[in-house]
């Protein structure tokens, strides 16, 4: 969940230089209402819609089907996507990462334990944000990965969750070494696609063409850009540029890199396209992932037991594969994901017993807010 305590606004230092170019660009006499955004689903039909504020233009109306940075909501998608090649054979949960990257992948403290896909996805790697992992185009992950301390020195892969956003690169870049096929082509042609949305990574390859003129822009409170400036045609740079500022998408590497299309948090969906992901969660994995796969991905692969795990004071409760698990007021379980990131909050949530669900966010927020699940308040 990029936004938390591990994103503060120094860890997005290398975005500045870009976000105040365009900030005098956007900059606004009239600063727009947030924008607040619900659809509420079942298994089989949208149930209600509702859009109040705008989308971070003044004189423009929020709608549930305008596309935001849905931030960490983005583990979850691209947790499907594993599910998948997982289902085809193509990938092994419990196989050495590094056999697929091709360079030895180790925790320095523990040479002889391997890390895995399940480790990545359940945050139980060992890998920890202590540096950034926003890579330039240019950057090369096996380079982020020798830094020790990137690294925990306590506990061994799979004995102790730490939520960091670190650990997404690594599972794009294990998914690129293994099909040879980009990250952001590879997530629309196995998820995006197939459920008929009109989604994409960082603007890359699921999106359609203008697009991102309909998205959200993510402003701060005091209206400063934050992302998405509202431009029309394509993305200035829908990565981080390479070290020597160039953006030429001809020199990401595949299995090399793993940050550029920010599999973390960058995806751009809207709510309405958000609750048919929902819906694939309420239908056990249908149509995309087999019943076993679908099992595994929601199983409790981590629960806190008062001492094997940062629970960041309450907020972890239990993890699955790229799946928050979490009891609201109630005592009733939920699935699904939070995202927090650029003023923004939001939620993607099901309840698999009662069979509904809802996909929501609100722009805008205040940086001293509380932090919540967007389950039952949001933020």
């Amino acid at each position: 969940m990029p936004g938390r305590r591990i994103i503060a606004a120094a860890r997005l230092a290398v975005l500045g230089a870009a976000i105040a170019g365009l900030n005098a660009a956007a900059a606004q006499t009239t600063l727009p209402q947030p924008a607040q955004v619900r659809v509420d689903f079942s298994s089989t039909a949208i149930l209600t819609k509702s859009a109040k504020g705008e989308a971070g233009v003044a004189g423009r109306p929020v709608r549930a089907d305008d596309p935001v940075r849905m931030a960490s909501i983005s583990k979850l998608v691209t947790a499907i996507a594993v599910m998948r090649l997982v289902d085809e054979g193509r990938i092994d949960l419990d196989r050495d990462v590094g056999a697929y990257l091709g360079f030895p992948m180790r925790n320095p403290a523990f040479p002889d334990r391997p890390v895995t896909l399940r480790h990545l996805l359940s945050h139980t790697s060992g890998i920890r944000d202590t540096i950034d992992y926003l890579l330039p185009l240019d950057g090369r992950l096996e380079d982020v990965l020798a830094n020790p301390s990137v690294w925990h020195a306590t506990y061994e892969p799979g004995d102790y969750f730490s939520y960091a956003n670190l650990n997404s690169p690594v599972i794009a870049a294990t998914l690129e070494a293994a099909t040879r096929e980009r990250f952001d082509r590879l997530v629309a042609n196995k998820v995006l696609r197939p459920l008929r949305l009109d989604a994409c990574f960082n603007w890359g390859a699921g999106c359609t063409p203008g697009r991102r003129a309909q998205a959200v822009t993510l402003l701060r409170t005091n209206g400063d850009l934050a992302r998405d400036a509202a431009i029309t045609g394509d993305d200035p740079c829908p990565v981080l540029a390479a070290s020597n500022g160039s953006c030429d998408l001809a020199r990401y590497q595949l299995g090399k890199n793993g940050s550029s299309f920010s599999p973390q948090g960058g995806l751009r969906i809207s709510p309405q396209d958000l609750a048919k992901v929902g819906q694939l969660l309420l239908n056990k994995g249908r149509p995309l992932l087999s019943s076993k796969a679908f099992a595994e991905m929601t199983r409790m692969q981590w629960r806190f037991n008062g001492r094997n795990g940062d629970d960041d004071l309450g907020y972890f409760k239990a993890y699955g594969l790229g799946v928050h698990i979490h009891p609201d007021s109630g005592g009733a379980i939920w699935i699904g994901h939070v995202g927090e990131a650029y003023a923004l909050r939001a939620g993607l949530w099901v309840n698999p017993a009662t069979k509904k669900g809802f996909a929501q966010f609100v722009t805008m927020v205040p940086a001293e807010t509380p932090i919540g699940h967007c389950l039952e308040t949001c933020p």
